[in-house]
């Protein structure tokens, strides 16, 4: 079995994190750790725990498999089931709109 790529893990993180417009301190305040923690984490510096792992994806309101999207064989699945994830928790009328504006992509 081939071994995980936590520079990819710790990378997409850091891209969720600010694309949620959330600094590596608020997110260490969610998870209970320490900045330099996270930071070590995004920068690939350590090698992140299934415990904090699952934390974080917590913290972020993310599944882990969308974390690990590059982890497995068939990433457009898991691409599939975040965008459920997110329409699911949508209003009906942005729901509506969304498909409209996806039919016409």
């Amino acid at each position: 079995m081939q071994e995980l790529d936590f520079s990819f893990i710790g990378q997409r993180i850091k891209e969720i994190r600010t694309g949620r417009k959330l600094t590596q301190e608020s997110l260490a305040s969610l998870t209970g750790v320490n900045v330099s923690h996270i930071s070590n984490i995004e920068t690939n510096k350590v090698k992140i725990s299934l415990t904090l792992l699952v934390g974080i994806c917590n913290a972020l309101d993310i599944t882990i498999d969308y974390l690990l999207e590059n982890e497995y064989h068939s990433p457009a699945s898991v691409v599939e089931m975040e965008l459920l994830n997110v329409i699911k928790s949508m209003q009906k009328e942005k729901q509506e709109t969304l498909l409209r504006i996806a039919k016409v992509l």
